[in-house]
């Protein structure tokens, strides 16, 4: 039984929960502990490591996606606090979220001679664009991601990614632990996997639209001695899909 969703975004980023909608979302699925790992952004209103929202615990995290040479992953870092190294990379990032979806909106108001509901600002998502795109043109959500914004298509605006090891460095002097987020979901995992090495935790249980071997994840948590996290990467208003039973969790709880 999941107790706690360690991937949940909200309205400060691209998802459509707020701190005042997460407590009664969180207990119709009995959900007592919830990590809020916007991208890219700490929540303004969260001011300590861990704290305790509507009677439901809310560990304050970050997901922050690194280069790490032949691809990219994202890692999520909980436990956070506001050092001077993570406030300057967050401005850094959000500052060029900003110049991207200025770019992003440009290019697709041009592709379709429409103007887009939706203004650069911190915290932009192409998640946002999408929407905008759905409202005012005969594309659907998916649909402008696969026709225009997706990765390589016509409105495609790659954004600034920190290497690895910057975004490491910084996630380890601000947080309690550094999780690698949703293997399954690059390329090649196993390869993925192996930048377990230098990581305290690795999301172990989350929602892929298929079925996965979860060996190798394992085999990593063995071989690194890894922390297990997990969580359903809610964007929308549903929680509970994956996340850490009562055990895993005290477990996650005792290394953060």
């Amino acid at each position: 039984m999941v107790v706690a969703d360690l991937h949940v975004h909200t309205t400060n980023s691209d998802g459509s929960l707020t701190l005042e909608t997460l407590p009664a979302v969180a207990e119709a699925v009995d959900v007592s502990a919830v990590a809020i790992t916007d991208h890219d952004r700490l929540h303004p209103d969260l001011s300590t490591p861990v704290a305790t929202v509507g009677g439901v615990t809310v560990v304050h995290g970050i997901e922050l996606r690194v280069d790490a040479g032949e691809f990219r992953v994202d890692l999520l870092g909980y436990g956070a606090r506001r050092t001077p190294a993570l406030e300057a990379l967050i401005e850094r990032l959000q500052a060029d979220r900003i110049e991207r979806g200025q770019e992003i909106i440009a290019e697709v108001e041009d592709h379709l001679g429409v103007e887009l509901p939706v203004e650069p600002r911190p915290g932009l998502g192409r998640p946002h664009i999408a929407e905008a795109i759905a409202s005012v043109s005969e594309y659907d959500y998916a649909g402008a991601f696969e026709a225009l914004i997706g990765d390589g298509g016509p409105c495609y605006v790659p954004r600034a990614i920190p290497a690895f090891s910057e975004g490491l460095d910084v996630l380890e002097s601000a947080c309690g632990l550094v999780s690698l987020a949703h293997p399954y979901r690059y390329d090649d995992p196993e390869e993925a996997l192996k930048l377990c090495v230098d990581l305290d935790a690795v999301e172990r249980f989350y929602p892929y639209d298929r079925e996965i071997d979860p060996r190798p994840i394992e085999r990593a948590m063995a071989r690194y001695d890894l922390v297990a996290t997990g969580g359903s990467d809610a964007h929308g208003e549903t929680l509970g899909a994956a996340g850490l039973d009562a055990d895993a969790y005290r477990r996650f709880r005792g290394a953060l």
